[in-house]
């Protein structure tokens, strides 16, 4: 997996009763967009920002340009 900051980190749902969560990629902290990565997550009204090491289940969406 490769990131860059400005990319969405998306992480599906594992179980009927979770929902999927989409984080914006504000830092990579691995070599060549590797993980981990920092993420503040758009469903937080807080803008609360992790570091996360994504697994099997989570996706990246490449930032459109001019975005």
């Amino acid at each position: 997996m490769r990131a860059r900051v400005g990319d969405r980190l998306v992480v599906e749902a594992r179980r009927d009763d979770a929902h999927r969560r989409t984080g914006v990629v504000t830092e990579v902290r691995g070599g060549q967009g590797a993980p981990p990565y920092r993420v503040r997550w758009l469903d937080n009204a807080s803008g609360t920002e992790t570091l996360v090491y994504p697994g099997p289940d989570a996706h990246i969406e490449r930032e459109a340009a001019g975005r």
